[in-house]
C-alpha cells in the first residue's frame, strides 16, 4: 500500500519564522473531525490519498462493515469512539469561547487523567499519568525520566527487542525514530535527541538462532546476568520488560523482575511495556507497587483509534520527579505542557502550551472504549474471551496450510487475560513458513480487497534478515468484540460470539485462497512497511 510518508498536521508551525504567526489553535479546532483525529502524531498516521487509510489500513472514520482482528497493531475508530470524540470537541469549543482555550484544554486533560486512573482501578493510589501521542513517544518520556532520576551514565536493556514496536530500537538509544516528530518538527531520523541520546542499549531477544523460541529460564538468566554485569561496572540501567509481546509472550518472569527490583533499588529502573493492554487491573497495580513505570495505550486491546499512549508513574517516583530538575530539551519535540500533571509546574514550564488536538481526541475515543468494556459484566467478559479464543484457535488449526504458534500461558493475576487474545500462525502451503515479504503481501491483499476487505495484525518476522525471514500473521481479540457481543446478545455469550467467529472463518478462508493464488497478492516491493 502506498503512503504519503509525511506527518499529518493541520498547520506547519516548524516553518513559522519571527515575522509569521501560526493560525489560531481555536480555529484549528473547527477542522473536520476526520482531519483532527490524524493530526498531532508522526508519519504513521498519514493517510494514503487513494484510500483515505493509513499504512495499517485504518480509517479515521468508522467502517463497521470491515471485520477487524488487528488490535495487536491498530484498529479503525468505532462509531462509539467517533461520537465521543465529536461530543468532546463540541464541549471544548463551547467552554473555550467563554473561558479561553488553553485553560479549558488543560482542565479537560487533567480530568481525563483521573478518568483513566478510575477505569484502571488506580483512583486515590497516587499514580501519575503522563499522556503521549503513542506508545513509542511514551518510551521517550520514560527514558527522559529515568535519565533524570538515575543520571547520565545510563544503559537501556530491552527484553523482547525482537517482538516490540519497530521504534524501540531508536527510543531505547534516545534518538529520533522518524523524520518528523509529534509536535510537527522536522528532525533527523537516527540522530541523538538533544539532552537525551545517544544512550547505549542492549537488545535481548525472545527467539534464538533459526527463530526457535528460547526457554523462559534462559531468558531470565540472560536478563539477570546482563543487569548484574552493567551495575557492577557502575552503570545505571533502565530495564524495559515485556508484559505482552507482538506474539503474546511475556519476559522476563515476574520472579526475575522482582529480584532485580529488590537487589538494585536506585540503580535499576524497570519500565513495563504493557502497550498491548492485555492485562488486568491487578497486574498493573502489581507493577506500580514494585516501583515500575508502565507504558500503556488505548489503541491496542481496547481498540481506540491509533495512536494514544500514556506512561503510568508509581507514587514513589512521582515525588522524586517533581524535584529531579529539567528534562532533556529535545523532548519538547514530542510532548506538550498538558501531557504532564498540572501540579508539576516546573517540569511543565519546559514545554509549549499549544494543545495537541489529535492526541486528545484519540484518547477521548479510547476512554469511551475502555468505559464500554468496563460496563460489560465480568462473567460475560471472561466467557466471551474464552469462547472467542477457543474458536479462533480451532479454526486456524483446521486450515491445512496454517500452523498455530502455541500461545504462552499468562499469569493468573492477568485476570481475564490469563487466556490468550493474540493468535499467531504461520502460512505453510508447502510445509515451510512463508517469508516476511510474502506475509506482508497477504496482509495487504486482505486490506485492499475491493469486495470484502478485512484487517488482521501485521506480520511479525523472526530468524534470518529482512524480507526473507520467516513470519507469522496474527488474528486478535479486542475489547470491541466483547462489547459488541454483549450489546447483541447480553444473555447468551455463545450466540453473541458466533457472528464474530463466522468472520474469523471467512478471513481464514480468504488467506487460504490467497495461498493458492499468489498472483492475487501485491508485490512486496509495492508495500509500505510501517
Amino acid at each position: 500500500m502506498s503512503n504519503s510518508g509525511t506527518a499529518p498536521r493541520l498547520t506547519d508551525r516548524s516553518q513559522a519564522g519571527p515575522g509569521l504567526q501560526a493560525p489560531s489553535p481555536l480555529r484549528e479546532l473547527f477542522a473536520p473531525l476526520d482531519q483532527l483525529l490524524v493530526c498531532g502524531g508522526d508519519a504513521r498516521l498519514a493517510r494514503d490519498p487513494a484510500t483515505g487509510r493509513n499504512g495499517y489500513g485504518c480509517s479515521p472514520a468508522p467502517t463497521p462493515a470491515i471485520p477487524s482482528f488487528s488490535s495487536c497493531t491498530a484498529t479503525t475508530i468505532s462509531q462509539r469512539g467517533y461520537d465521543a470524540a465529536e461530543s468532546a470537541r463540541t464541549a471544548l469549543m463551547a467552554s473555550a469561547i467563554l473561558h479561553g482555550l488553553i485553560d479549558c484544554f488543560d482542565a479537560r486533560i487533567e480530568a481525563m487523567r483521573e478518568e483513566l486512573r478510575g477505569l484502571l482501578g488506580l483512583s486515590g493510589s497516587g499514580t501519575e499519568v503522563v499522556f503521549a501521542a503513542s506508545g513509542t513517544d511514551a518510551q521517550l518520556q520514560a527514558l527522559a525520566l529515568s535519565r533524570a532520576l538515575l543520571g547520565d551514565d545510563l544503559v537501556t536493556v530491552v527484553v523482547g527487542a525482537d517482538q516490540t514496536g519497530s521504534g524501540t530500537v531508536h527510543t531505547a538509544r534516545g534518538v529520533h525514530f522518524g523524520d518528523r516528530s509529534t509536535n510537527d518538527c522536522r528532525v533527523p531520523k537516527g540522530a541523538a535527541i538533544d539532552g537525551l541520546g545517544p544512550v547505549r542499549s542492549v537488545a535481548l531477544r525472545l527467539r534464538g538462532e533459526g527463530g526457535r523460541l528460547r526457554a523462559p529460564a534462559a531468558i531470565d538468566a540472560e536478563v539477570l546476568e546482563t543487569v548484574e554485569s552493567l551495575v557492577a561496572r557502575g552503570a545505571r540501567v533502565m530495564l524495559q520488560v515485556m508484559d505482552c509481546s507482538k506474539l503474546g509472550l511475556q519476559a522476563p518472569s515476574d520472579g526475575c523482575a522482582d529480584e532485580i527490583a529488590a537487589r538494585w533499588p536506585g540503580r535499576v529502573q524497570i519500565v513495563v511495556d504493557a502497550c498491548q493492554m492485555r492485562l488486568g487491573r491487578r497486574r498493573i497495580a502489581r507493577s506500580l507497587g514494585r516501583g515500575d513505570m508502565v507504558l500503556i495505550t488505548g489503541s491496542k486491546f481496547y481498540a481506540g483509534p491509533p495512536f494514544s499512549g500514556a506512561l503510568l508513574l508509581p507514587p514513589r517516583l512521582a515525588a522524586a520527579i517533581e524535584t529531579a530538575g529539567p528534562l532533556a530539551p529535545g523532548l519538547a519535540a514530542y510532548t506538550t505542557r498538558s501531557d504532564w500533571p498540572t501540579h508539576w509546574r516546573s517540569l511543565r514550564g519546559q514545554f509549549a502550551a499549544a494543545p495537541n488536538f489529535g492526541q486528545w481526541l484519540r484518547w477521548e475515543a479510547a476512554l469511551e472504549e475502555i468505559r464500554a468494556y468496563d460496563s460489560v459484566p465480568d462473567k460475560f467478559r471472561r466467557v466471551a474471551l474464552r469462547l472467542l479464543g477457543d474458536g479462533i484457535a480451532r479454526r486456524i488449526k483446521a486450515s491445512p496450510a496454517l500452523r498455530l504458534l502455541p500461545p504462552q500461558p499468562r499469569p493468573a493475576e492477568a485476570d481475564e487475560f490469563a487466556a490468550p487474545t493474540i493468535f499467531a500462525f504461520t502460512c505453510e502451503p508447502d510445509g515451510v513458513p512463508l517469508s516476511l515479504a510474502r506475509c506482508r503481501a497477504i496482509s495487504a491483499a486482505l486490506q485492499t480487497d475491493a469486495d470484502a476487505p478485512c484487517l488482521i495484525g501485521q506480520p511479525v518476522g523472526w530468524g534470518g534478515h529482512g524480507d526473507d525471514q520467516f513470519a507469522a500473521l496474527r488474528i486478535c481479540i479486542s475489547a470491541r468484540h466483547v462489547v459488541d457481543a454483549w450489546a447483541a446478545f447480553p444473555g447468551d455469550a455463545y450466540q453473541a460470539t458466533a457472528p464474530i467467529l463466522d468472520d474469523v472463518a471467512t478471513v481464514i478462508a480468504r488467506i487460504a485462497a490467497l495461498l493458492t493464488q499468489p498472483e492475487r497478492t501485491i508485490s512486496a516491493q509495492d508495500l509500505h512497511a510501517v
